[in-house]
C-alpha cells in the first residue's frame, strides 16, 4: 500500500512541466533542491559571493549589494531567474560554473517566482551534502591527463536585433489573442505558451510564429497542432525548450525539428511517435530532457538514441509502469461452477 501511494509523486516527477497551472510549485520538493546543489556552495553559510545569502529565508529575500534578487509575482524582472537565461560567457550567468540549469529547473523557478516565490517559515536551504564518489575524488591524486570537458550548453548570439517580420508577427499574434512574452526584461528572448489554451490552436493559429526568429520556449501541449503545422518551427534555430505532450503530433511532425541544433528541452509524451522519431533527434548534441512516456518507441529505440546522445536524460516512465503492474491487485481465481 506504500509503494502505491507513491505513485503520483512519481508521475509528478515524469511530467513536472504538465502540471496545469493551478497546481503550485512546491518549495520544499522543488525548489530547495535547485538552490542546495547549484546556488548554495557561493551562497550559503561559508561563503556569500556578492553578499548575497540563499539558505535562509530572510537572507534569501534581503538580496545582495545589487540589491533583490526576486520580485514575487514577476520572474520576467527577477535576477534569479534573468541571469540564468544569459549566454555561458557573460559574467553575470548563473550559476557562473559548469552546466546551466536545465529547461525544466529554470521553469520551476519561473513558476514559483510567478506564484509569489512563497517561502514557508523556518525552511532552510541545506548545503550539498558531498558524494562518496566526490570525496574519494578529493583524497585521490590529481589526475595527469587533460581536463574533462564539460557538457556544451548553447549559446545565443549576444548582437540579436529583431527584424520588421517579426514585430509585426508579434503584433498579429497579440491581436489574436497570443501572448509572445519575453523571457526577462532585459533581453530580446521571448517564449509562448499555448498549453492553457489547448484545443482552440490550431494550425493556423501558430502560422504568424515562423517569422519569431527570438523564440526560445514554444509550449504546444494539448493543442490540436498537426505534424503539418509544426513545420513552422524550421524558422526557429535558436528554440530551446519545445512542449509537444498530448498531441497529434507523429513522426513526421518530428521530422521538422532535425534543423533545432539548440533544443535542449522536448516533451512528445502522449503521443504516437515511434523509433523513426528518435533518429530525428541523434544529431541534437545540446537535448538534455526527453519525455516518452505513454509513446510508441521501444526499448531498443531508446537504447540507441542513449548511445548517440550520452548526455541526454531519456524519461519514458519505464519506473512507474513496472509499479503499476507490480502492485495492481491479483486476479481473484475463478471458483468452480457447480455441478448440474
Amino acid at each position: 500500500m506504500k509503494t502505491i501511494a507513491r505513485i503520483p509523486t512519481l508521475f509528478a516527477a515524469l511530467t513536472l512541466t504538465l502540471a496545469p497551472a493551478g497546481a503550485a510549485v512546491d518549495f520544499a520538493k522543488d525548489v530547495v533542491p535547485i538552490l542546495q546543489s547549484r546556488c548554495i556552495e557561493c551562497h550559503g553559510p561559508d561563503k556569500q559571493k556578492g553578499k548575497l545569502r540563499l539558505d535562509t529565508k530572510a537572507d534569501f529575500f534581503k538580496g545582495g549589494k545589487d540589491g533583490e534578487i526576486v520580485k514575487p509575482g514577476n520572474a520576467a524582472e527577477s535576477d534569479l531567474v534573468k541571469r540564468t537565461l544569459l549566454p555561458s560567457d557573460n559574467d553575470d550567468r548563473m550559476p557562473p560554473k559548469g552546466e546551466a540549469l536545465t529547461a525544466a529547473q529554470i521553469e520551476v523557478l519561473k513558476n514559483w517566482v510567478n506564484e509569489g516565490a512563497k517561502w514557508p517559515d523556518g525552511v532552510v536551504v541545506p548545503p550539498p551534502a558531498p558524494s562518496a564518489t566526490a570525496s574519494a575524488a578529493a583524497a585521490a591524486p590529481a589526475p595527469s591527463g587533460p581536463p574533462r570537458p564539460t557538457v556544451p550548453v548553447p549559446v545565443l548570439p549576444k548582437d540579436f536585433k529583431p527584424s520588421a517580420a517579426e514585430t509585426a508577427a508579434i503584433a498579429a499574434l497579440a491581436k489574436a489573442g497570443i501572448d509572445v512574452r519575453l523571457v526577462a526584461q532585459d533581453s530580446p528572448w521571448h517564449e509562448v505558451n499555448l498549453r492553457l489554451v489547448g484545443t482552440n490552436v490550431t494550425d493556423q493559429t501558430i502560422a504568424p510564429l515562423k517569422d519569431v526568429a527570438s523564440l526560445i520556449e514554444l509550449r504546444l501541449g494539448t493543442t490540436k497542432v498537426t505534424d503539418q503545422g509544426l513545420a513552422v518551427v524550421k524558422n526557429l534555430p535558436h528554440l530551446q525548450v519545445l512542449g509537444l505532450e498530448l498531441t497529434g503530433v507523429t513522426d513526421a511532425g518530428v521530422a521538422h525539428l532535425k534543423g533545432l541544433t539548440d533544443l535542449t528541452y522536448l516533451n512528445l509524451y502522449g503521443t504516437s511517435v515511434t523509433d523513426a522519431a528518435l533518429d530525428s533527434l541523434k544529431g541534437m548534441k545540446f537535448l538534455r530532457s526527453l519525455y516518452l512516456w505513454q509513446t510508441k518507441v521501444t526499448p531498443d529505440g531508446v537504447k540507441k538514441l542513449q548511445e548517440a546522445l550520452p548526455d541526454l536524460n531519456i524519461n519514458t516512465g519505464a519506473e512507474l509502469a513496472a509499479m503499476v503492474s507490480t502492485n495492481a491487485p491479483a486476479a481473484e481465481p475463478k471458483k468452480d461452477e457447480p455441478k448440474k
